[in-house]
């Protein structure tokens, strides 16, 4: 074939027309299929766009509220032991309970009054006829609560409350944000805690004691942690050593009872507080994380 008739060919063959570029639209029609992608799709690609670079002793700071939960239980595992074996009298717990709740309310007000603006105080005598209400009921209640499970047997009620306490460990609201309200995590774990408290003061043998660790129960499981999540907000070098205060009185506590505990204890709390921190800031090499056009659309809402 010559040269003018190939020209000829392929002036008598009309070009068919180009394709408009494909849009990022989806109220018009394209000559495209519905999974179609040009080759612009991975421009916006983002990897580890949102991966934060954690500071060791941050982390560190940050863990202290895991084993302060965690010495708190422990402590109040001892008590009740101690309160079982008749190692500690009921008055004492009594006594004890009215110089945390009176010390606490104190450091509470002190740490609002210097707020700016200053929160209202709760040390006052609506509180304290609150106090004396609660009180009275748990003393009439105390005669029912020590004979609730008097035909459930005693490994029963031990197994019933390590599992309890294990709920109240895991779905503990762990946050600084909420002082006063009760998330509704957070309420798995009290739940868990009271009835935790319920069932050890089923196993006690008089109606003193059994009020006696209830009031006491109801400052640790209830007020504390309110505390302790202040004392986070607003100073940390005292939760700090607050931290360090639990996890030895809790490691002294359980040591005439069970050695072997009271080295686990102070193992977990080592490890929460020190070795878990190294393991988050290592494994973050390993994260993957990316981001582009596929990701859902985030409206933007003019106001």
């Amino acid at each position: 074939m010559t040269l003018s008739n190939t020209l000829t060919e392929s002036m008598k063959t009309p070009k068919s027309p180009e394709k408009p570029q494909w849009q990022k639209k989806l109220y018009i029609k394209q000559d495209y299929p519905d999974d179609y992608v040009d080759k612009t799709f991975l421009i916006e690609l983002q990897k580890n766009a949102n991966v934060r670079i954690y500071d060791y002793w941050l982390v560190v700071s940050e863990s202290i509220v895991v084993t302060q939960h965690l010495s708190s239980i422990i402590i109040f595992i001892a008590f009740f032991i101690y309160l079982y074996r008749d190692n500690i009298s009921n008055y004492f717990l009594v006594n004890t309970s009215l110089v945390m709740l009176l010390l606490g309310s104190l450091l509470w007000d002190g740490i609002l009054s210097k707020l700016n603006p200053p929160q209202p105080l709760i040390l006052n005598m609506k509180m304290v006829r609150s106090v004396v209400n609660f009180a009275l009921i748990l003393y009439f209640l105390s005669p029912v609560l020590r004979t609730l499970t008097e035909d459930t047997s005693s490994d029963t009620i031990w197994a019933l409350t390590v599992v309890f306490f294990i709920l109240n460990l895991t779905f503990h609201d762990y946050s600084t944000n909420n002082l006063t309200r009760i998330s509704s995590i957070g309420s798995i774990s009290m739940n868990a805690a009271v009835l935790a408290c319920v069932l050890l003061a089923s196993r006690l043998k008089t109606n003193n004691s059994v009020f006696a660790f209830l009031v006491f129960a109801l400052i640790w499981f209830a007020l504390f942690p309110l505390l302790r999540r202040l004392l986070i907000l607003t100073s940390r070098p005292y939760s700090i050593i607050l931290t360090i205060v639990l996890a030895v009185t809790g490691t002294v506590a359980f040591f005439p009872i069970s050695k072997a505990v009271s080295l686990l204890h102070f193992s977990l709390s080592f490890f929460i507080t020190f070795i878990c921190p190294i393991w988050l800031i290592w494994i973050q090499r390993y994260k993957n994380e990316i981001h582009g056009p596929w990701d859902e659309a985030t409206p933007i809402v003019h106001k």
